[in-house]
């Protein structure tokens, strides 16, 4: 694996004298492969958040969702996630085109629980695996190099009241997100997406009018 921490993560460590305490941890928690409670958690996982940076290593954080199972093993060190329809911005997927280093963060907030998966992605048009995942676009494969659990002292305690009914599942077709009908989108959105955008807007337009 490569180096967990650099100079700067030292310097600190040194300051607050906790380099025996980093080091412990390194060689107690972190590690390569996916454990049997990794995978599960994973597996149950409904969201998870997602760390990536360019060429010039600007970062940029993005949230993930979908149904629990969208996040899966391929093996032991592979992760895959589908890319479902967003907002056409790609910030996470093109920082994955041109800097392969991600940083995936999982949080259970029922049972608070983190583990962090660190490691090198690469993005897939024509994946084996998107017919798996139901309204994917493009499948994303992560190799691991870290994966480490966090204590979850400062994860408050939340629960799911329900999941997104705009999260992509079997046999379902998910309604057209409300600002996919704004008129300052529409005439840019591609034309995949116009004729149910235009339909949506009408819709909303008669539920409005009381017609």
């Amino acid at each position: 694996m490569a180096p967990l921490y650099h100079e700067g993560m030292r310097q600190l460590q040194d300051a607050r004298d906790t380099r025996a305490l980093a080091d412990r941890l390194a060689s107690v928690t972190v590690r390569p492969s996916f454990t049997a409670e990794d995978r599960a958690f994973i597996e149950r996982s409904p969201m998870f958040f997602l760390a990536t940076a360019d060429a010039e290593v600007r970062p940029d954080c993005s949230y993930k969702g979908g149904l629990p199972g969208f996040g899966r093993l391929v093996d032991d060190r592979t992760l895959a996630f589908p890319d479902y329809d967003g907002n056409g911005m790609y910030r996470s997927l093109g920082n994955l085109e041109v800097n392969p280093n991600v940083a995936l963060l999982f949080i259970d907030f029922t049972q608070p629980k983190r583990l962090r998966v660190n490691g090198l992605a690469t993005l897939g048009r024509d994946d084996a695996l998107v017919p798996d995942f139901p309204g994917a676009v493009f499948v994303v494969r992560v190799a691991t190099t870290h994966i480490f659990p966090n204590c979850p002292r400062y994860v408050h305690r939340m629960a799911l009241v329900e999941p997104s009914t705009y999260a992509p599942r079997g046999n379902y077709e998910p309604p057209v997100p409300a600002w996919k009908t704004f008129d300052a989108f529409r005439d840019a959105l591609p034309a995949r997406d116009r004729e149910a955008a235009a339909a949506a807007a009408r819709q909303q337009r008669e539920q409005e009018s009381g017609t």
